[in-house]
């Protein structure tokens, strides 16, 4: 099986060469790169980022690569030559990124289309990044194209903030209240019962219910740390393995719940990739290509893949899209008017942004709802054990404390 290493080499008169190719192993690289007349001196799977989590890699990935896509957006208009271009924004990144934008730059100055180039390092540039590149030099317009991006990438990283602020009191209220109720469950509830016991009091119902709960969880806390591990390597497992991402997106789709909001939300991304791709003078069978690589969702990337054959087959976009049961029926009659007017593009952006609203608003509703209900939820068990330990103080007669 191949894998793609990126690689560090010399060619003959000494200079540096980095870039990536597939390969089983390193011995075969270095053959492939003898070929060429290149020496290989280091090579490392290019997925891989040692010293670094996964999640935390991609987050500075993306966050280096929208500053590179502003300085580019702003350099070229300005004159500047392409491989100057990138050694100057090199210079904004450092680590992998660097590494990254220097061998894209060396592969560019060799005549290497930068489309090409870029596509060497799937772990920075997304296909929908290279293809708006791509489209923007078969169309001569480079600098639109850099526009595009760091516009698209800016809307994704504003989402993604807004979604997170969102979510941010939900899950301090959620950690902090479960909190509480494990203190009350494991310390304060057995020394009110113990004191109570001691005292020769008959333990009222309630009291006694929540006393064999709390006894009960701290005799099986192995169990339960067991299970809180289980749950974290499961949620490890549908966020990083193929199969674990798509039985999560599939159980996004079902639930009542989050049907509507994931549709929504998958509306709005699909929309807004092709439209960014189509804008960039890409054909809608490659808009549709690149699409279905960079969305993510494995559901979203398989629908897309089917409507992208059954345009291939003859259908216009808007049957293609009539057809589907993932997304919603608002999106196809805009593509409709898309398609009628020759503006497919514009009336798919037009899409993304009213999707885009109406899922951040959903969301804002749900949060609206969830902040109360926990509050309310967390009030009524701290209320319940405060009335079972109040029972039973006031069930203790006098005489049972002489």
């Amino acid at each position: 099986m191949s894998l793609r290493w990126a690689y560090r080499a010399v060619d003959g008169t000494g200079r540096r060469v980095r870039g990536a190719e597939e390969a089983a192993d390193p011995e075969q690289l270095a053959r492939t790169l003898e070929r060429r007349g290149l020496v290989l001196v280091r090579a490392e799977p290019a997925e891989r980022q040692p010293g670094q989590s996964s999640v935390l890699s991609r987050f500075r990935t993306k966050a280096q690569v929208l500053e590179l896509t502003r300085a580019l957006a702003a350099l070229l208009p300005a004159g500047l030559p392409l491989a100057r271009a990138l050694g100057a924004a090199s210079h904004l990144v450092d680590g992998r990124t660097r590494e990254a934008l220097e061998g894209i730059r060396q592969n560019v100055e060799r005549g290497e289309s930068l489309a090409g180039a870029l596509a060497q390092y799937p772990t920075h540039f997304s296909p929908l990044y290279v293809g708006v590149v791509r489209a923007g030099e078969r169309s001569g317009d480079l600098d639109a194209a850099f526009a595009r991006l760091a516009t698209q990438l800016e809307r994704e990283q504003r989402l993604k903030g807004r979604l997170l602020s969102a979510a941010i009191y939900p899950t301090i209220l959620l950690v902090l209240g479960g909190f509480a109720v494990l203190v009350l469950l494991l310390f304060v509830i057995p020394r009110f019962a113990e004191l109570l016991e001691g005292a020769g009091a008959r333990l009222p119902a309630s009291t006694a219910s929540l006393l064999l709960l709390a006894t009960a969880f701290r005799q099986s806390w192995p169990l339960v740390t067991a299970g809180a591990a289980g749950a974290l390597l499961a949620l490890a497992w549908g966020l990083n393995a193929p199969a674990g991402r798509d039985a999560v997106a599939r159980l996004v789709l079902a639930l009542p719940v989050s049907r509507g909001v994931r549709r929504d939300q998958l509306a709005a991304r699909s929309a807004r990739l092709v439209s960014v791709l189509l804008a960039g003078g890409a054909p809608v069978l490659t808009a549709l290509d690149d699409a279905a690589a960079t969305i993510g969702d494995p559901v979203a990337r398989d629908e897309l893949v089917r409507i992208r054959a059954r345009v291939r087959e003859g259908a216009s976009l808007q049957e293609a899209l009539g057809e589907s049961a993932l997304y919603p029926p608002l999106l196809r009659q805009l593509v409709g008017v898309g398609e009628e007017s020759g503006r497919l593009g514009e009336f798919l952006g037009k899409a993304a942004d009213i999707f885009e609203e109406r899922t951040e608003r959903t969301l804002q509703r749900l949060v609206a709802l969830v902040e109360p209900a926990m509050i309310v939820g967390f009030g009524i068990v701290v209320g319940f054990v405060a009335l079972s330990l109040f029972q039973a103080i006031y069930s203790v007669n006098a005489g049972s404390f002489k």
